[in-house]
């Protein structure tokens, strides 16, 4: 791990038509997004810490891994604890690097890391992400905004198990959140225990407070979970919105059947941290605690490598 004190703080800055996004080289993580100067991200403070992992790319595990240990291939494995007040696993490793400069251009970047193999991880991976930004492609299509993409490949000698997920919070506008309309088109979520948010079992979301699949106001429901049973499209993309209906404004995301499983989190917090600033909403391969579970883990063999993509554009 990399002490944050040594952390550099270079950034790239990218432009498209009223896009504009700022990409940290620490952890790779996506710092802002804007259109016509309107968040549609959380941002964070440049040089500063990531507060709840906002923007980061989590890495090989997306969500967490319980008590930090899991088995792979009859090997046990343990990676540190780094969500205490649960005992999990929390987000990978990716976001504990520095980033390197692959390319850049004036509307796009790709920033790469070396996560080596070791005790806790079977095999060594190289990790490329690539934020490109475009207009004017049809924002209803969910093809304008940001491109986001990481592509994975194991650089080691064994096989490797492997999961991915974005980590921003969306920004709807400037009215809060509970008076933000929210549409997800998801059948299921998984249930998951309150003190430690381990899966259970999945569960239909008719009549259920989480069923969001017809446009409606978040309200005070609080949700950190994930869903499934997504609906895509003819092309094999789904899109969810968040709305806020008193400024006019939105931001949509788009993902591809590579991301099976979408956690959304409504960033609730105690006094005095701040509360409810953005909506969380990671399209991952995988669910929470794969690693133990097994379910849709990627096998990622030797020499082989992943793709996952997902866009953020302005509504």
């Amino acid at each position: 791990m990399i002490r944050p004190e040594l952390r550099r703080t270079v950034e790239y800055t990218i432009r498209s038509g009223g896009y504009t996004a700022t990409v940290s080289a620490r952890a790779g993580a996506l710092r802002k997004l804007a259109y016509e100067g309107r968040d549609l991200v959380v941002p964070f403070s440049e040089g500063g810490p990531i507060p709840d992992y906002r923007g980061i790319i989590a890495a090989p595990w997306p969500n967490r891994i319980a008590d930090g240990h899991y088995t792979f291939d009859g090997a046990a494995f343990s990676v540190p604890v780094n969500e205490t007040e649960r005992g999990c696993a929390l987000h990978g490793f990716a976001f504990a690097f520095d980033w390197d400069l692959v390319a850049s251009t004036e509307d796009s970047v790709t920033l790469a890391v070396e996560i080596p193999g070791g005790d806790g991880y079977p095999s060594s991976l190289r990790l490329e992400s690539t934020y490109s930004l475009a207009q004017n492609r049809g924002a209803s299509d969910g093809e304008d905004g940001l491109s986001w993409s990481v592509r994975a490949v194991n650089t080691g000698e064994a096989t490797a198990p492997y999961g991915v997920c974005p980590h921003p919070y969306l920004v709807a506008g400037e009215s809060p959140l509970d008076s933000w309309e929210l549409e997800l088109p998801a059948e299921q979520f998984l249930e998951v225990t309150p003190d430690r948010l381990l899966p259970l079992a999945e569960r239909a979301v008719e009549g259920h407070e989480f069923d969001f699949r017809r446009p409606r106001r978040i309200g005070g429901t609080e949700i950190d979970h994930a869903f499934t049973g997504i609906a895509f499209d003819a092309q094999g993309t789904a899109r969810m919105a968040v709305r806020d209906l008193e400024r006019g404004t939105g931001v949509g995301m788009a993902w591809d059947r590579t991301c099976p499983w979408l956690q959304v989190h409504t960033a609730d917090k105690k006094p005095p941290l701040p509360n409810r600033l953005g909506l969380a909403v990671e399209p991952m391969t995988c669910p929470p605690d794969a690693f133990n579970s097994g379910k849709d883990l990627i096998r990622l063999e030797p020499g082989a490598e992943h793709m996952a993509e997902w866009r953020i554009y302005a509504l």
